[in-house]
């Protein structure tokens, strides 16, 4: 997907690739809009170069082909060999493991890329940071005496104490434990919302991706295959390779039977479900559901075309922490999510019957070929 040269107002592009010496070829191409929708969230699996993306960006990497552009600045241009060094890049960098300096105060770790400001306008900068993100407290602290979360806060601080023009985020919070990380995804999203810097963050977590984001751009298989808001390239992938990386619990193949009124008819192992017609397919494709997407009831309810009833023998009951993941039998596989009530409703169990309940809108259908 390569940047749209035509789009208005002022953005991130950029087409570049990185070879690794007996390793992969990392290829990304991307706009980001900078005057809107501050957060952008780069998803993809493990290995697939999203940080190596980010070391470009920052200018930690040097790409052997492309460019990176910045509103009306070129930071890079392999034909040219033009290439804007990282401190002139105006960029702030937020690391996976946050990298404080252990020997030096929380103070002097926010206040390290003010270096050159006068000592005074530097310190009044450092509080203004800190008393932005509660953290002025822990100024004297160093860091083995603070908390994860704290550290985390420090972290952000020192990135936007120069006043970066650009916000990068490497998997900002895996190095917490999982309370933790919970607890400040909603805190990240409101500081980042809030610091008017627009950010580019790197993640493998889908719920940490939906906390964080409004624009999602899928890195899988050596290119960026999807970017749109967060919750549409979730709930509707644009293909296969895409519908996988961001966990698409069911995807089974389809036969189309037939078309009509905006809806296909296509059959699903030994079911047959009504879905929505997204045009362009020939007579296989691969339907994709999303777990949450699935209802279940005791009994059928009443007939409507835009709603599928499936018969049901459930196969396994896994609690998932306050969900229950449930596998169901109804011609194909299928996995659907409820709460533990629900499940207790139901009476849910191994060779228990159950109705599911799925929208036409909800079946996703992509192509077979991808």
């Amino acid at each position: 997907m390569r940047p749209d040269a035509r789009r208005a107002g002022p953005s991130l592009a950029f087409d570049l690739e990185r070879h690794f010496r007996d390793g992969p070829v990392v290829r990304a191409a991307l706009e980001v809009p900078l005057d809107a929708e501050p957060v952008t969230v780069l998803f993809g699996p493990s290995g697939s170069g999203k940080t190596t993306v980010l070391r470009c960006l920052a200018g930690l990497d040097r790409p052997e082909r492309g460019f990176i552009r910045f509103r009306d600045e070129t930071w890079f241009d392999a034909a040219t060999r033009g290439f804007v060094p990282p401190q002139r890049r105006g960029v702030g960098l937020l690391f996976q493991e946050y990298a404080l300096f252990p020997h030096l105060s929380v103070a002097a770790n926010i206040g390290f890329g003010l270096a050159r400001a006068p000592r005074a306008e530097r310190n009044a900068r450092v509080l203004e940071v800190a008393r932005f993100l509660r953290i002025e407290e822990l100024l004297d602290r160093r860091p083995a005496r603070i908390s994860g979360g704290q550290r985390q806060r420090v972290a952000l601080a020192r990135s936007l104490a120069p006043r970066p023009r650009l916000l990068l985020l490497d998997e900002p919070l895996s190095a917490l434990d999982g309370p933790t990380r919970e607890e400040l995804r909603g805190e990240l999203r409101s500081l980042l919302e809030h610091s008017g810097i627009p950010s580019l963050v790197v993640t493998h977590d889908r719920v940490e991706a939906l906390a964080l984001g409004d624009r999602l751009a899928v890195l899988a298989e050596g290119s960026v295959r999807q970017v749109g808001p967060v919750h549409e390239v979730f709930s509707a992938p644009a293909d296969l390779v895409v519908a996988r990386v961001v966990g698409t619990e069911n995807v089974a193949p389809a036969s189309i039977v037939s078309r009509d009124a905006g809806l296909a008819l296509v059959r699903v192992g030994t079911a047959q479900l009504l879905a929505l017609d997204p045009g362009g397919l020939h007579d296989e494709a691969f339907a994709c559901i999303r777990a949450e997407e699935v209802v279940l009831e005791t009994a059928p309810g009443t007939p409507t075309s835009a709603r599928n009833e499936l018969t049901a023998e459930v196969r396994t009951v896994s609690p998932e922490g306050p969900l229950v993941r449930v596998t169901l039998d109804c011609g194909f596989r299928l996995v659907t999510l409820v709460t533990r009530r629900s499940a207790d409703r139901l009476a849910l169990a191994p060779g228990s019957r159950a109705v599911a309940l799925v929208k036409a809108s909800a079946i996703r259908l992509v192509p077979r070929a991808s």
